[in-house]
């Protein structure tokens, strides 16, 4: 009797710890979920006046990103959002000219004399096994890639104006061009940096940048992706995948500022700070603000920073974008606008968490807002890489890894769609102009007409032949009692399909091999750029 009165007050006693802790502990599960939602800061928009003060390095306050954290974030539905947004851009499908061969595309820029440059792998793919665990690159037994890797595009047809850049890279990655026409250029299996001459040159680097396929800090890179460069000649680096850090250096190549922190290693925050990188990819200058703006690419953001002294001035973010922006870029239309591009979700899983889909954008620097979306045929992309706008926004072009190719839209208010009728007049040119360049037409002799009216009169004699045949048939008039024979699908027992058929019946088609092979090289590919 004791003993059960002993238990029954342990029981009791731990029932009311229990209720007394049950409050905190939904409590903390609820506050959990509300701030695991959100991971970015929110956009504010800035009046003219606080961009005023900011450009004097005051006014605004600065953003408490902790407190931001515990900020409620409005959920929305993001396939709906992305539906109502407008496209303005219509996608040229012909550009560039068909004879262009490609490899995968990595960067985009244009030279002074408005040709489109684009930085491509030829043959190379990096995947798994291009770097060991120290970024060391582990195919140097290939040599450098063979073929030219930078070719100048005209902009209009798209046919290639110069080539450069044969056996000289081992993994292309960035490229951007100066206001003295120099090409800028980065390789992520050398670590290094290089500024070439307008075109190329002589294919010498004047300029050179960290140690030949040794990764490091300090001096040293570490797949570096990008190079801006500023009108006194002081240029960025983003260095890059390890590093996560933006170096200024002077026009000689000293260095003069060191910013950044890679969110990678270290703490995880749900809300990123500023100043931390999660892969620095790509860089684009403002110059109406004096400011160098970075694609955070796993971070999902731009941060944009004075160009003067690398202080945080603000950051950019939309859910519709994701948590994946690969490539950013400028142009001062419409009051100063930013055309971003994304990328496939790095979430694994048959139902990722957030949803996704992968296409260009244009955001508004004023009102923070996205303004509208373009993409291929079908709006989307695979797998974009880099993105270049023209001066005026009417041209957009999107380097893309795989499918292996650059596109180009240009803006609806300039794009026409060509008719029936202009394409009948070029292809009509077309022909008149391969008639000028080829021998007329060869005119049949009389001996290979009378072949073929034999040809001709054997086949129709044939066909009487068979018809003939076929009607004696019926009628049972062949020998060997054939006319007693019954079909398979004159059996009493009905018509069934497997009389048709062989015992094995119908061989199963193979779709998968190629499905699989395909879907494997879109995932490194996505993965590993």
């Amino acid at each position: 009797m004791g003993s059960n009165c002993t238990h029954s007050c342990f029981l009791y006693l731990a029932i009311c710890i229990l209720w007394s802790c049950c409050p905190d502990l939904i409590a903390s599960i609820a506050v959990t979920e509300n701030q695991s939602t959100q991971r970015y800061l929110p956009n504010v928009a800035l009046g003219d006046e606080q961009i005023k003060q900011m450009i004097k390095g005051g006014g605004a306050a600065p953003m408490n990103w902790q407190q931001q954290q515990r900020a409620k974030h409005q959920v929305i539905d993001v396939r709906t959002e992305l539906a109502k947004l407008n496209t303005t851009y219509v996608y040229q499908k012909a550009w560039p000219a068909n004879n262009v061969k490609l490899g995968a595309v990595t960067a985009v820029s244009f030279d002074l004399a408005g040709n489109v440059v684009i930085f491509h792998r030829v043959n190379r793919i990096w995947n798994q096994r291009t770097f060991d665990n120290s970024n060391m690159y582990q195919e140097r037994n290939k040599g450098p890639i063979k073929e030219n890797t930078v070719l100048g595009l005209e902009s209009d047809s798209g046919s290639v104006v110069y080539a450069w850049g044969k056996n000289f890279f081992y993994m292309p990655h960035g490229l951007s061009i100066d206001h003295e026409d120099n090409v800028w250029v980065t390789d992520v299996a050398m670590h290094q940096v290089f500024k070439f001459p307008p075109r190329g040159g002589n294919g010498t680097p004047i300029l050179t940048l960290g140690t030949a396929f040794h990764p490091g800090s300090g001096k040293k890179f570490c797949k570096p992706t990008a190079v801006s460069v500023l009108t006194n000649g002081d240029f960025f680096v983003a260095d890059g995948y390890c590093n996560a850090r933006i170096v200024k250096y002077s026009k000689q190549g000293e260095q003069i500022l060191v910013w950044g922190q890679n969110s990678f290693s270290g703490y995880s925050y749900d809300v990123a700070p500023v100043n931390f990188f999660a892969i620095p990819h790509a860089l684009t200058l403002v110059p109406e603000l004096e400011l160098l703006c970075a694609a955070d690419r796993e971070n999902g953001r731009v941060q944009c920073f004075f160009s003067n002294n690398g202080t945080f001035h603000s950051q950019y973010h939309n859910p519709l974008i994701g948590d994946r922006l690969f490539s950013v870029a400028y142009t001062p239309a419409a009051g100063g606008q930013l055309v971003i591009v994304n990328g496939p979700t790095a979430e694994l899983g048959i139902y990722p968490q957030h949803y996704n889909e992968v296409h260009g954008f244009v955001m508004s620097m004023r009102t923070r807002q996205l303004v509208s979306k373009f993409g291929t045929n079908n709006l989307e992309f695979k797998n974009p890489h880099d993105v270049a706008v023209t001066a005026d926004g009417n041209a957009i072009y999107v380097a893309e890894l795989n499918p292996m190719r650059i596109h180009k839209f240009m803006h609806n208010s300039l794009a026409k769609p060509m008719s029936l009728s202009v394409v009948k007049a070029s292809s009509s040119v077309n022909d008149s102009s391969t008639a000028t360049t080829t021998p007329a037409r060869h005119r049949p002799s009389g001996k290979a007409i009378l072949v073929a009216s034999l040809m001709l009169l054997f086949a129709g004699s044939t066909f009487a032949l068979a018809l003939l045949w076929a009607r004696r048939r019926k009628r049972g008039c062949l020998p060997f009692g054939t006319h007693n024979r019954r079909h398979a699908w004159e059996k009493t027992e009905g018509f069934k399909l497997g009389g048709l058929l062989d015992r094995n019946g119908f061989e199963k088609l193979e779709q998968n091999a190629s499905d699989e092979e395909q879907e494997q090289e879109t995932t490194t590919l996505s993965q590993y750029a």
